[in-house]
């Protein structure tokens, strides 16, 4: 049942939005008692909910940020690769009977009234939660949800047919709003923008640059739609963030407080397939992504190893370094440094190496901004004889291994589900075997943990136990090797 959503109570971590007790297939078009303004602050809420709880646990241990401290066991089967059918029950209904069911609100409201600024907005939001459904799981329901009891068990579309229409879906919405430019009259009840029409339009082109390139290895890769993009030039100028957290229960940052308020700062901690990647290189990065342990000394442990008895029995997590995550820690949605990094691929790929240099540095200088750091210790490690040098003479192969390291090394505590679809589509950085010769410090490792035959990973999740019960149009993957939709050409 839709309810009227107090203001103050948007960031709250426990926030379901308008989605309790509801389903994908509850019908978005009777609310009671709310307006678009307040359905999107909603809709911001639940996708900041998952983005910054869930999403971002579960990428920060398969991008190898994080990994289970042998003193707790919450976390054991993301590290095992043995994730269950009932793990995204929560994140599953939030994000389509709570983001997605209050954003078709917002779309049909906004249509009716003619607003193609709220319009934009809504469209983007949209966009950006449909597409990390399906880089998460795979083919997922969409041109058959919300429709109520007209169709109760919506059928699955494939990935690359949702993608498409995602990036029509928003074309249509730029294009609305250039041929008739009502600004969004939310004002306020924008979380994220405060209904800033110039920074929705730059979200809009820089997730649109993100799907072209999610489809750059498959026969859907369009260089003409990413150079157009290129030359028009009119991406993030602000980071895509949701800051409305203060220092009170509930209202913290999601990861802070259920990692760290609720469970006591006991399961997380540094992986060091980036704490050693960070030292190798001395990258500052290092003390701002990871706080000390109990004696001020950033140690780490192999990913998975945790879990094993030998040689950690017994370690408590505050002997290691731990991902430093404050009660008002952004959730980012998008980030400078990330729009920089994709802009950097794209004119690798599609441009010029020169211009391709040009995006990365910034990238990396971004990247230290956004952790509070000094851009001359970039300058320092991006300059021709750094550590992070980017050789514009090197092979297109070799180009792009050093944009998604630093990618990668850049999304950390920032979108870590973000980093592992990154790995996932590019295999940077590279996956190696700990017990490679060539194994080198800083690199990621299949999981020691692992449940699953040597050299294989998750590739993406199952279905919702609760979903596919409800739906006999959702059948259950058989395991977690199957991949997303651009993974598979």
């Amino acid at each position: 049942m839709k309810k009227l959503i107090n203001l103050l109570f948007i960031s709250l971590l426990a926030l379901t939005s308008c989605s309790d007790d509801l389903d994908i297939n509850t019908d978005p078009n009777t609310p009671q008692e709310i307006n678009k303004g307040l359905a999107l602050s909603a809709a911001q809420g639940s996708i900041t909910t998952i983005m910054g709880g869930e999403f971002f646990n579960l990428g920060g241990m398969y991008a190898q940020f994080y990994t289970q401290a042998p003193s707790a066991g919450q976390y054991e089967a993301i590290d095992q690769y043995n994730l269950d059918t009932d793990y995204a029950n929560r994140l599953w209904t939030e994000l389509y009977a709570g983001a997605l069911n209050d954003l078709e609100f917002v779309l049909n409201e906004s249509n009716e009234q003619g607003d193609t600024g709220t319009y934009l907005i809504a469209t983007c939001l949209k966009a950006y939660t449909m597409q990390y459904l399906v880089d998460v799981f795979g083919d997922v329901p969409y041109s058959e949800a919300f429709q109520g009891s007209d169709n109760i068990s919506p059928s699955t579309d494939p990935g690359e047919e949702i993608y498409l229409d995602l990036l029509s879906k928003i074309d249509e919405a730029l294009a609305a709003y250039e041929e008739s430019p009502m600004n969004s009259d939310v004002g306020q009840q924008d979380l994220i923008f405060t209904a800033d029409m110039d920074n929705w339009v730059q979200f809009a082109n820089t997730l649109k640059l993100k799907l072209y390139l999610r489809m750059s290895n498959t026969s859907q890769a369009n260089s003409a739609a990413v150079t157009s993009l290129l030359n028009e030039g009119n991406f993030l100028s602000e980071n895509v963030s949701f800051t409305a957290f203060t220092d009170a229960t509930s209202k913290r940052n999601p990861y802070y407080e259920v990692q760290i308020q609720e469970l006591g700062d006991v399961n997380d901690v540094a992986s060091n397939s980036l704490l050693e990647f960070y030292a190798r290189n001395d990258d500052p990065r290092l003390e701002a992504v990871f706080k000390p342990n109990t004696e001020g000394e950033y140690i780490g442990i192999e990913q998975g190893i945790g879990i094993l008895a030998e040689p950690y029995g017994g370690y408590q997590a505050q002997e290691f370094a731990r991902p430093d995550i404050q009660p008002t820690t952004p959730v980012y949605l998008m980030s400078l440094p990330e729009s920089s990094f994709l802009q950097a691929e794209a004119y690798a790929r599609y441009g010029s190496s020169e211009q391709a240099q040009e995006k990365y540095e910034e990238g990396v200088m971004r990247s230290f901004e956004l952790y509070g750091l000094s851009t001359a210790d970039a300058m320092d490690l991006i300059n021709a004889d750094g550590a992070y040098a980017f050789d514009a003479t090197a092979e297109l192969e070799d180009q792009l291994e050093t944009i998604m390291n630093q990618k990668w090394a850049g999304l950390a505590n920032v979108n870590n589900i973000e980093a592992w679809i990154e790995t996932r589509r590019t295999g940077y950085p590279l996956l190696v075997d700990a017990q490679d010769p060539a194994y080198e410090e800083g690199r990621r490792i299949y999981s020691l943990a692992s449940v699953l035959p040597g050299g294989q990973i998750p590739s993406s999740i199952y279905y919702p136990d609760n979903e596919v019960q409800r739906n006999s149009n959702l059948t259950q993957k058989p395991n977690l090797l199957q991949e997303v939709w651009w993974n598979q050409d």
